[in-house]
């Protein structure tokens, strides 16, 4: 990331005594004169799942983008306050946003495979770092691990638009680790998907954060309330120059956050008597 490396952490299973993989203090997003986000404070813990939930148009996945610089990718965009992802400042000038992007990784919504093999699809990011030996194992391991290789490994020559929805979406998320990344974050990314396949995705997660730090959005609470450990609530209030903006409510452990919410907005957006 920038010339003093920042340790990745320990995936040998979630430590309660280790430090947050991001620390987030004032932090807001704002497009061109527009703010999207103001004043979050929150951290992530490793090895756990953190789920973003709220109204449409809350900032969740600005937020998201936020812990791995793709706002930078957005003409305008602005980032305010403090973001450290294991005690470094995320934006500080001498941090290479691209490693940044290596080490946390993102799952986007729809899937969005190359118009490539699927062994090219899991082997496109490490190509590009200029690994050109062992491609095999890291292809292999990569699939294993996002609970595909059973399904693919008799045709990974065949294009990756041959697969089912669900089979593309765990695809991207094997793309993701064939880099071995520190973090992944997804964008609700069973929101294309039927009911069987987002099981196959939840059932993923909860496999994968013993090795992986994880932050999902989320518009599905029994989603959130299934997979994660800990739930942001996000909305909007008007500002003083009659803007929407979004901002962080509360931020606990999710079985709190949705059996005994600390803010009455929470239990309203959760019990559906708004948003």
């Amino acid at each position: 990331m920038a010339s003093a490396e920042v340790g990745e952490g320990d995936r040998g299973g979630t430590d309660a005594a280790a430090p947050p993989v991001f620390t987030a203090e004032g932090l807001g997003v704002a497009y061109g004169e527009v703010p999207a986000v103001v004043g979050v404070d929150l951290t992530v813990d490793a090895h756990a799942i953190t789920a973003l939930i709220g109204p449409s148009g809350c900032g969740k996945s600005t937020l998201l983008r936020s812990f791995n610089r793709m706002n930078d990718l957005i003409p305008g965009a602005r980032v305010t306050g403090s973001v450290r992802y294991h005690g470094q400042e995320l934006y500080a000038a001498d941090v290479d946003a691209v490693e940044v992007r290596r080490r946390i990784g993102m799952v986007f919504q729809k899937p969005n495979p190359f118009p490539k093999s699927i062994f090219d699809n899991v082997a496109y990011g490490v190509r590009i770092q200029g690994r050109r030996k062992g491609l095999d194992e890291v292809v292999e391991r990569a699939l294993h691990r996002a609970a595909l290789w059973d399904e693919v490994k008799d045709k990974l020559k065949q294009s990756a638009f041959a697969l089912s929805g669900g089979q593309q979406q765990r695809l991207c998320i094997a793309r993701c680790l064939a880099v071995e990344p520190d973090v992944i974050l997804m964008d609700e990314p069973c929101s294309a998907l039927d009911p069987i396949a987002t099981a196959r995705i939840e059932d993923l997660m909860a496999d994968l954060k013993a090795r992986y730090t994880i932050v999902i959005v989320t518009h599905n609470m029994q989603q959130a309330a299934r997979v994660s450990d800990m739930t942001a609530f996000m909305t909007t209030d008007v500002d003083a120059d009659g803007r929407r903006v979004g901002h962080l409510v509360e931020f606990d452990q999710t079985e709190k956050v949705f059996t005994n919410p600390s803010d009455p907005r929470t239990e309203g957006y959760i019990t559906g008597r708004f948003g």
